[in-house]
């Protein structure tokens, strides 16, 4: 049997994908696949919501259209935690990620039908399958590494530009199928390329040595009773929604307020359950402190990302001059954009980071440069939109703008949360802390399914204007709170 000595010792002599452990590559192209499919589909997602029944789309207004591409967000990143806790205590990494990838696949081919019905039963696939996927794969580029392994940033980075090849390539595809020949073609070619992500994972398993399966198993007895409350939980909510749907009280803007709701209490309730739990030491709990600060910037940060799958999407499709030249392209394609830019300055961020070596910023201080990006990605656009309304058209230079600094703190953020993440996770949590980072996604989202519904009601100047100054005043926060992160992190950088 291989010991973890053993496998850090393998890791460590493995540099096989440029530099790094060969289970990168195997761990980076799943995501290119991910990635292609579901911010493919997720592209035109608000768009179809908003398009005329007549035109093939489902009639919603921009702003509650907006409100449930948010939503939807949400409960994504929601079952991130059930597929973190299904890893560490049953399945393990390696099957998680394949369980995932195969429902995210399911899912996209049932979008595929044109049916209002079947597009609602393909997102719920997508959000369960996605859960399992996202934390797991994470966690897995971390095992591919010892702890003090200097290269471990310098690999998220690398895996993150990864990401956004394929964030880059979906919305090209589906983007162009969908808003040229119909919704559901995108959705298929989004089906297509999740396929491919689940044949190649398979295909290297061989180089992901260190899934050693469930951290903490449970007994034949512990399975039995929580499918049974699993199950019973499944059943009791689906009687209650099924009961207020059919008395009219359960309508789209109040299962988006619930959403939210749930994405408030579900992070409280890890934390505090991770805080209280005796399988966690007093060091790992005190490294959970500064943790929880992180998770609070990650909040903010993502409240101006993923605008732009919603706001800045009808922006683009509304007020924005696409075209170059007298070339018209898909307004989709802005998200492809971001996925290049990111894929541009994924490598550079890499690069910076490794030459660097022990002498780079702080996790902390990266994450408040991500803030301050963020900031100035959504003050750009104030001055475009400044005194418009109605029919407006600005340049793509100022959406083009926006994007730049909105791609740049991403890279800064992500790869610098995910690796703190990895290290600052207490042992028996491993998987689980991944998820609990990616409910920061799930609480920006569901505070940006409230805030989407100003669209459209204010000024898209004092929109767009209020929330860049709040990235700006996060990360001054996070900047003067510095020294304190840096002593309650330690060793951790």
């Amino acid at each position: 049997m291989t010991t973890e000595t053993e496998t850090e010792d393998t890791s460590r002599q493995d540099h096989s994908f440029f530099g790094h452990p060969r289970g990168l590559l195997t761990l980076s192209g799943l995501e290119v696949w991910e990635r292609f499919s579901f911010l493919g589909m997720q592209a035109i997602l608000v768009l179809y919501f908003a398009d005329a029944v007549a035109d093939g789309g489902l009639g919603m207004a921009q702003g509650t259209a907006a409100s449930v591409v948010s939503a939807y967000g949400t409960l994504v990143y929601l079952t991130s935690v059930v597929g973190g806790w299904v890893a560490d205590r049953m399945l393990g990494s390696y099957r998680s990620v394949l369980y995932g990838g195969v429902l995210i696949g399911c899912g996209h081919y049932t979008m595929a039908v044109p049916s209002a019905a079947m597009t609602w039963a393909g997102l719920g696939l997508i959000v369960i399958g996605t859960g399992f996927l996202k934390p797991n794969a994470a966690t897995l580029v971390g095992g591919l590494y010892a702890t003090d392994d200097d290269r471990r940033d310098a690999g998220f980075a690398l895996y993150y530009m990864a990401i956004n090849i394929g964030a880059f390539a979906g919305p090209l595809v589906s983007g162009w199928l969908g808003q040229n020949v119909g919704w559901h073609w995108g959705f298929s070619a989004a089906a297509v390329g999740m396929t491919f992500g689940v044949v190649q994972y398979v295909l290297g398993r061989t180089t992901l040595h260190r899934d050693r399966g469930p951290v903490h198993p449970l007994s034949a007895a512990e399975r039995t009773r929580w499918g049974r409350l699993a199950l019973l939980a499944v059943a009791v909510l689906a009687a209650l929604g099924l009961a207020a749907w059919a008395v009219g009280w359960l309508t789209m803007d109040r299962t988006v307020d619930l959403v939210t709701l749930v994405s408030v209490l579900a992070p409280i309730a890890y934390f505090a359950v991770m805080f209280r739990s005796p399988e966690v030491s007093p060091a790992e709990r005190g490294r959970l402190r500064p943790y929880v600060v992180l998770f609070l910037a990650s909040v903010v940060f993502n409240l101006v990302l993923f605008s732009s799958y919603t706001t800045l999407a009808l922006l683009a499709v509304d007020h924005v001059d696409n075209s170059i030249f007298g070339w018209h392209f898909p307004s989709s394609w802005w998200t492809s954009i971001l996925g290049a830019i990111e894929v541009l300055l994924a490598p550079v961020v890499a690069a910076v980071w490794a030459r660097l070596d022990h002498r780079q910023p702080h996790a902390s201080r990266k994450i408040a440069y991500s803030l301050f990006a963020a900031g100035a990605a959504f003050l750009v656009l104030v001055p475009a939109t400044a005194g418009k309304s109605g029919g407006y058209q600005i340049a793509g230079l100022w959406l083009l703008g926006c994007y730049l600094f909105m791609g740049l703190g991403d890279v800064l953020l992500e790869t610098t949360g995910m690796s703190a993440t990895s290290k600052l996770a207490p042992r028996h949590f491993a998987s689980q802390t991944m998820a609990v980072w990616f409910l920061s996604l799930a609480l920006s989202q569901g505070i940006a399914a409230q805030l989407t519904k100003l669209y459209g009601e204010v000024s898209d100047a004092a929109y767009y204007g209020w929330l860049g100054a709040l990235a700006v005043a996060a990360g001054i926060a996070l900047y003067l709170a510095l020294p304190w992160m840096r002593r309650t992190m330690h060793p951790v950088r």
